[in-house]
């Protein structure tokens, strides 16, 4: 049995490891961010529960930290009370970023996580299964003990050779999603396993695990070893060390195998993470700023790395070059044994430990302008600046760039650090907060809104195209992440005026005039980030169904959560749809129950076409009731 499947077959709860079908799985840890957290925990308290059914359930202050008004402290203070009253740790803001925080502190060889953040995956570094998901999956498996998902296929990705000196586990990442593009790991996790695994920290895998997310996988695992062991002992917690791996005649649904000595540093040209060349096709290009830091490279090693560079040098003076330590406890051992000064001395400006520019929360580039980002995602707009040119980049390219002022690989000699110190991390608990009363009162700000439910489904649906959109429409692109939208997290019917309003901004009045309607879309609709805001505002919205040739994992599962039916077309079916004519959903119960194709009608010409709707039991469920809150409330946790 491979590793992924061992772990899986130990925490299952309902059905079998048959890809395609549908699992529930025991869950030991939960994490939420501020951004998806406090809807989540809206739907927690809807459903009435105590003391939170798992091992460890974490709450983090890492996105929404930049408070230029009451709204993002409000929610800081929702979470707190509703952490204090369900048992739920709660990380205070400026201690970290939370991929990085739970991989310090939390995270165990052999277990179960899910998190409210698409980048949880980081964790399958530390051999656990590791999963993003919505906000409302999150608040069940905390409220149950129980997640529930398709059964994903296993991918074995067989790493041999030993790579060069400047090559970095980002380099080998962005190498396989070159390979596998965006959606290439679509419902399946991707197995990383051969002799190059040892010659990678335990840091460097989280790296290649967190933007496991961008090729859509499930998750992404490594097995454990010595260097999982230096991890867990740098961090105080040996204990937790358990040897976790595949079985020597372990079978595999695909492999595909990647020689490490043949890799240079690469770079991920705007506005997609697979659009991938090596660093020297772009060598000299011109760049005005430089961001160091996010989930994906943050750790020690990773800031390490960019100071020895930085050490003696300086910035280029037309470069603004930011970095953000991953956790307060590399902040504090930065500047204790002097890295920080370097990096400070080199003209580098030092942000609060969090998510930041990653997400749009500050640091937007100037315009037209162009930025090298150790972060995992580029897509157009995403860093504050519409017309702004991100290149993803590893934590070395991005500091000698921030020297040369030009994107380059030409690195010198003494800049190369060969070994990082294994330093006992500096433990701060004060950031930590542990403290269980189930009958706090709850905190709610004016900003909060409640939850939109969806309704029961409706055997005919007729309706207008509100919004047809191309391939790989990500949740940013549905719900703008930017630091103006972003209090707005808990305030759906405020969010909703802003959605699509990068792609096109009459679609909120189109949603208003036609009482919502539909969305067409293309291949991969829905990629990116786990925030259910994506289906949440749509709800809102009145939008019954979105017909796509292909969804995101994270996104459909959203959609189905909110009741809004996700239906699968042809590609050449495209030109069917257009925003003149009115559309019908005939049979939709049946079709639903029974597994059928629905039939939609142009209701002017009367041409048709069919539309394919497979759904688990439990989805179908779902589907009928509205949503999983409304099937919660009227059928209990465990229908």
């Amino acid at each position: 049995m491979n590793l992924a499947y061992k772990i899986l077959q130990s925490k299952l709860k309902t059905g079998e490891l048959i890809p395609g079908t549908q699992i529930g799985i025991q869950i030991d840890q939960t994490l939420t961010q501020d951004s998806t957290g406090t809807m989540a925990y809206l739907q927690l308290e809807a459903m009435g529960i105590g003391h939170v059914a798992v091992e460890k359930a974490v709450a983090y202050i890492d996105h929404n930290m930049l408070q230029t008004g009451f709204e993002n402290m409000d929610d800081h203070e929702f979470i707190r009370s509703v952490a204090k009253k369900h048992g739920i740790v709660f990380s205070k803001p400026g201690n970290g970023v939370c991929h990085q925080l739970q991989l310090e502190n939390f995270a165990k060889p052999g277990k179960t996580l899910v998190g409210s953040d698409s980048h949880t995956p980081t964790c399958g570094a530390m051999g656990m299964i590791a999963i993003g998901a919505g906000g409302l999956d999150v608040a069940v498996a905390m409220a149950t003990g129980t997640y529930y998902l398709q059964c994903p296929s296993v991918v074995k990705v067989n790493l041999v050779g030993t790579k060069s000196k400047w090559v970095s586990a980002k380099d080998i990442i962005l190498y396989i999603l070159q390979q596998m593009t965006v959606k290439g790991g679509v419902n399946k996790i991707i197995e990383y396993t051969g002799e190059g695994v040892q010659s990678l920290s335990l840091t460097d895998r989280a790296t290649i695990c967190n933007m496991g997310a961008e090729l859509g996988a499930t998750t992404s695992i490594f097995p454990t070893d010595e260097k999982t062991k230096e991890y867990l002992i740098q961090q105080g917690r040996e204990a937790d060390f358990v040897e976790m791996k595949a079985d020597e005649d372990a079978t595999y649904d695909e492999e595909i195998t990647v020689d490490l000595s043949k890799l240079v540093p690469m770079t991920a040209k705007p506005h997609s993470p697979d659009a991938v060349v090596p660093v020297s096709e772009l060598n000299g290009m011109k760049v005005n700023q430089v961001v160091i830091g996010s989930c994906t490279n943050s750790s020690f090693a990773d800031m390490m790395k960019a100071a020895r560079i930085l050490k003696g040098r300086r910035v280029a003076t037309h470069v603004s070059l930011v970095i953000a330590p991953g956790s307060s406890s590399i902040l504090s051992m930065l500047s204790q044994n002097g890295a920080l000064a370097d990096m400070v001395a080199a003209g580098a400006r030092i942000l609060e430990c969090g998510c930041g520019p990653c997400i749009g929360m500050g640091q937007a580039p100037l315009s037209k302008g162009i930025s090298l980002r150790t972060i995992n995602r580029n897509f157009k707009g995403r860093s504050g600046t519409n017309d702004a040119s991100v290149y993803l980049v590893s934590p070395e390219v991005a500091a000698l760039s921030a020297i040369k002022g030009y994107l380059s690989d030409e690195f010198e000699d003494d800049m190369y650090l060969a070994d990082v110190p294994q330093t006992p991390f500096v433990k701060n608990k004060n950031f930590f907060i542990e403290d269980y009363d189930e009958n706090n009162e709850i905190y709610m700000g004016p900003n909060i809104k409640p939850v939109p439910r969806g309704d029961k489904l409706q055997d005919v649906i007729e309706g207008k195209v509100c919004l047809k959109v191309g391939d790989n429409i990500s949740t940013d692109h549905i719900v703008p992440s930017d630091s103006k939208l972003l209090p707005y997290r808990s305030n759906v019917p405020h969010l909703a005026k802003f959605s699509f309003c990068k792609v096109d901004d009459q679609f909120y009045n189109r949603c208003k005039a036609n009482n919502g309607g539909f969305i067409v879309g293309g291949d991969n609709y829905g990629q990116g980030s786990s925030r259910e805001h994506a289906a949440l505002v749509p709800n809102y919205l009145k939008i019954k169904a979105i017909f796509a040739v292909s969804f995101a994992r994270i996104h459909r599962s959203n959609l189905i959560n909110n009741g809004i039916l996700p239906l699968v077309i042809d590609a050449k079916d495209l030109d069917f749809f257009n925003d003149q004519d009115t559309y019908r959903l005939d049979d939709l119960k049946n079709c639903v129950e029974n597994d059928l194709d629905v039939k939609v009608t142009n209701e002017t010409t009367n041409d048709t076409i069919v539309a394919k709707l497979k759904l688990t039991p439990r989805e179908k469920t779902m589907i009928l009731y509205g949503g999983l809150l409304n099937a919660i409330k009227e059928l209990g946790g465990d229908f």
